[in-house]
């Protein structure tokens, strides 16, 4: 049983790899608009988020407590596909974020040798109305007033989670899945010419998917050019609470008690 409790927690473990990619917030940078004009824009945002996990878990009948560093797991990672994509007009837009993370590694159970692969996926959508603005006086590097604005926000966030052990070349494959509801607020402040703080707080899950979750960031950025396109440097912190509870697809207990929590580094360019 020890040995079995070893082996989840070392499928916990490789979920922190998912920290590379869920919810990085998908304004990265400031809508750069004037009263007159309201274009519509594309930003896209590639970011990488180092988390720690910490709280516990359950999975395929075995309960385990988690507490992972970033560095334990990022020696097992295999792919990682994760951005943000957001259509605006500097007033109102939706965003479009989606991770893919899978982790694999060997292990020895009662002498046998076992393949594990864990694959992390989530998919999240949103919108947003800018309800309050104020500008600050002058403008940024990108020519637009520097401004202090209040966004509401709601969407939704789907989370997938696949572990597919394997041994003497008979594998098999555990999963489950859900749906959170959020709603939140974000804050945007363009601190000088070329620096900006973004920070946003949520809250799902609402018992319609888990319990409850809870996301909370902020991060600081700085105005340039990457490819003649304005872009906007990010870092800053990112902290994510869920707590799941149900059943895997073959009717096993599934709990999901954790925080992950770390530093975040991104770029945001505006096409």
């Amino acid at each position: 049983m020890q040995q079995g409790l070893g082996l989840l927690a070392l499928m916990l473990a490789m979920q922190s790899v998912a920290a590379l990619a869920a919810d990085f917030d998908p304004q990265r940078m400031t809508p750069e608009t004037t009263e007159n004009d309201r274009d519509w824009a594309v930003i896209v945002s590639p970011y990488a988020w180092g988390a720690s996990l910490k709280g516990n878990a359950a999975l395929a009948g075995l309960t385990t407590d988690v507490d992972v560093p970033f560095s334990d797991t990022l020696q097992h990672l295999d792919f990682v596909l994760m951005g943000n994509i957001e259509i605006t007009n500097g007033l109102w837009g939706v965003y479009f974020d989606a991770q893919h993370v899978r982790t694999s590694q060997d292990e020895e159970v009662r002498s046998h040798e076992i393949e594990l692969g864990i694959t992390t996926t989530t998919l999240a959508a949103g919108a947003f109305y800018r309800v309050y603005e104020q500008e600050l006086g002058g403008e940024t590097v990108f020519g637009a007033p520097r401004r202090f604005s209040l966004e509401p926000t709601a969407g939704v966030r789907w989370t997938r989670l696949k572990a597919e052990p394997s041994v003497a070349g008979l594998s098999t494959e555990k999963s489950a899945d859900w749906t959170d509801p959020f709603v939140g607020l974000r804050l945007n402040a363009d601190l000088t010419e070329r620096w900006n703080l973004f920070a946003e707080a949520d809250v799902g899950g609402f018992d319609v998917g888990s319990k409850i979750s809870v996301n909370a960031q902020a991060y600081f950025g700085y105005r340039t050019e990457m490819f003649g396109k304005p872009t906007i440097l990010r870092a800053g912190y990112r902290m994510l609470y869920q707590d799941y509870e149900g059943d895997d697809f073959t009717g096993n207990r599934f709990r999901w008690d954790v925080n992950q929590h770390g530093p975040v580094i991104g770029f945001s360019m505006r096409f």
